[in-house]
């Protein structure tokens, strides 16, 4: 049991953590894929490389886990993966050819992908009966990343470029610095049973085919909207501001998650991000206007930040209990891995071939058929609701 002094402590511990994992992701989202498209890498390579690290996702937290878990070394092993990851990606620096840098993102992502489902294992052990203030603490994460989105305009305009790569092995640093804080979790851990077994059913499976054409319909957004608006002739300042409008909106949704999933069932919110989704892709296709644009990263809102925390709640109500862990496993697999993976490989080809907007015109399809076999097939859950505050 942990005194409460303890317990303040690693709750620091913890929301810096997000704090500085979703700090460095403001300058790799936004940036890194910028920083690859002046290096003179083309569309299909720069897709290539942004999916090898979605790939990662589909697999390494997976099986990271489960050797911590039957190792019951978790923590040396995000610290490890916190160092390995550091230590790899200051590979970057040494080339500026496609092979090189898609060797090191190979191995580089096999350490740095399973970094968050480690933080967020970490956060349900330390929050523990007060995991309903999951939000306030993952809200630092979400606030690190407007800084730093609003922040990188004004540096790269000033330092160019090259500053990105220096800045993100910084912060990595930091991270990994600070990842030998983390408490350990409690030395014995519970054996989990199998529960392959309901990741077969009709409702769970319609719900991760609709999850995934979701998270593929955001590939030419966080693959390629930064290039897309620089060749628009959009500053560096406009694109950081551009983001973190979209992460502001997301913070918003986030804080006042547990109000919004006491008043709406999560399949109606997922239904209403999905079609939200296809609005603000089909509007990125149509127009390029500022006002346009940043009235479009405002419905971020919807397609991250209600779907995030609507696909969780949903995915513990089509698993029992005993299977939750893995059901979020599962579900974080197909989505923010093999889903933002497809769409990634995809946008790139488009965004090469065709343009940006038909890319993200077919963003918008998806987000469409995504919604439509979401209302044809989804049932009224049946699952008693209790535990949802």
């Amino acid at each position: 049991m942990l005194h409460a002094s303890d317990n303040k402590t690693h709750r620091t511990i913890l929301s810096l953590h997000y704090f500085l994992y979703f700090g460095v992701f403001g300058i790799v989202l936004p940036y890194f894929n910028l920083y690859l498209d002046h290096m003179g890498f083309d569309g299909i390579q720069i897709g290539i490389i942004a999916g090898i690290r979605s790939a990662a996702i589909v697999f390494m937290p997976l099986l990271w886990g489960v050797l911590a878990d039957r190792t019951h070394k978790r923590k040396s092993i995000f610290v490890l993966c916190n160092i390995c990851s550091t230590a790899l990606f200051a590979l970057y620096f040494l080339s500026t050819d496609f092979l090189p840098i898609l060797g090191i993102t190979i191995l580089y992502s096999l350490f740095y992908a399973p970094i968050i489902s480690f933080v967020e294992a970490f956060s349900m052990e330390i929050l523990g009966s007060n995991r309903n203030q999951y939000g306030h603490v993952r809200a630092w994460g979400t606030m690190a990343f407007v800084a730093t989105a609003l922040i990188m305009g004004k540096v790269v305009e000033a330092w160019g470029v090259p500053i990105i790569l220096a800045l993100i092995l910084c912060g990595s640093a930091i991270q990994a610095l600070v990842s030998t804080r983390m408490p350990a979790p409690n030395p014995s851990l519970p054996d989990k049973e199998s529960a392959a077994k309901y990741f077969f059913t009709k409702k769970v499976i319609l719900f991760q085919l609709c999850a995934f054409l979701m998270l593929a319909s955001h590939g030419t957004y966080y693959g390629f909207f930064s290039i897309y608006l620089e060749k628009a002739g959009y500053s560096s300042t406009f694109i950081g501001f551009a983001w973190a409008l979209a992460s502001a909106a997301e913070l918003g949704v986030m804080l006042n998650s547990g109000r919004i999933l006491g008043r709406f069932h999560p399949r109606r919110i997922l239904f209403f991000s999905l079609c939200v989704a296809a609005l603000r892709w089909g509007l990125m296709a149509w127009t390029l206007s500022p006002i346009a644009l940043c009235a479009v990263q405002i419905l971020h809102a919807a397609t991250y930040g209600s779907f995030h925390i609507a696909s969780i709640v949903y995915m513990e109500q089509l698993i029992p209990p005993r299977a939750r862990t893995a059901g979020q496993a599962v579900n974080n697999s197909m989505t923010y891995g093999l889903g933002m993976m497809v769409g990634l490989f995809l946008s790139g080809y488009l965004f090469e071939r065709l343009g940006g907007g038909m890319a993200f015109a077919a963003s918008g399809a998806m987000a469409v058929l995504g919604a439509i076999l979401f209302a044809l097939g989804s049932a009224r859950p049946t699952i008693d609701k209790s535990h949802i505050c």
